[in-house]
């Protein structure tokens, strides 16, 4: 959309987004652990990582097992056949730049071989320019690198906010504005920067009956969905090319 269009709008976006965050109930993290393993034993390990906002922490649902992590472990354990030891770093409210910082704080002697990356609503909400969520995002595949000894970033796309029913129009139609935006320069940094990061291919259409109870965060369809979407993804992209694979 036009910069002028959204700045005549400003004032109505304010006003929609303070109401909105006092009328959204706040949802905690679920119960569960944050670590495990997923796979037979005998089988090639993979080290998985994932990391970011609440979406990555799995708020939205009561437990772990309905969440991302989990059953990404358990999908990516199946189709790469891989025995997957997965841990998860997650924090409610973190933007990218964010994220990076978490682990910097609570991720010391933390290894993985893939890094799971869902960020970037909070980017939106925070009004963060799409290229400095960019630079943050080349910062955190590079802590991940550098840091943690991570082969590959997988980075999951930004949801289609247009389509979130917690949020009244004009808001939730900017704010999917917005987040397209932010999904086409993720998209052109990745095919940009080379083989150490990807993007996966996915969006599902969001409603009511498939979201938590805000409007706002997954439920556990789509918690479902995007755990194996991000699973094929590592299948087919990722896990052929990591040198796991000749140990």
């Amino acid at each position: 959309m036009s910069l002028a269009l959204k700045l005549a709008l400003s004032p109505l976006l304010v006003a929609q987004a303070v109401l909105a965050r006092r009328r959204l109930p706040v949802l905690p993290e679920p119960a569960g652990a944050r670590q495990g393993v997923a796979g037979a034993a005998s089988a090639a390990p993979l080290r998985l990582l994932i990391t970011g906002d609440s979406s990555a922490a799995g708020v939205g649902v009561v437990h772990q097992r309905q969440a991302l992590a989990v059953q990404l472990a358990q999908q990516a354990a199946r189709l790469c056949a891989a025995r997957v030891s997965w841990q998860l770093l997650a924090k409610s409210g973190l933007n990218t730049a964010q994220t990076r910082l978490l682990l910097q704080r609570e991720g010391a002697g933390l290894q993985a071989d893939v890094a799971v990356v869902v960020t970037g609503v909070n980017d939106v909400v925070e009004q963060v320019p799409s290229h400095h969520a960019v630079s943050a995002r080349e910062a955190l595949a590079n802590a991940l690198r550098n840091a943690h000894g991570v082969q590959h970033v997988v980075f999951a796309p930004l949801p289609p906010i247009h389509h979130f029913p917690g949020l009244p129009q004009p808001l939730r139609w900017v704010a999917g504005s917005d987040a397209r935006r932010h999904n086409k320069a993720l998209q052109q940094w990745v095919q940009q920067r080379g083989g150490d990061v990807s993007l996966v291919d996915m969006e599902t259409p969001l409603n009511a009956g498939v979201m938590a109870a805000d409007g706002f965060h997954p439920g556990e369809p789509v918690y479902r969905y995007c755990a194996a979407a991000i699973a094929e993804h590592i299948a087919a992209e990722v896990w052929p090319r990591l040198s796991v694979q000749a140990s």
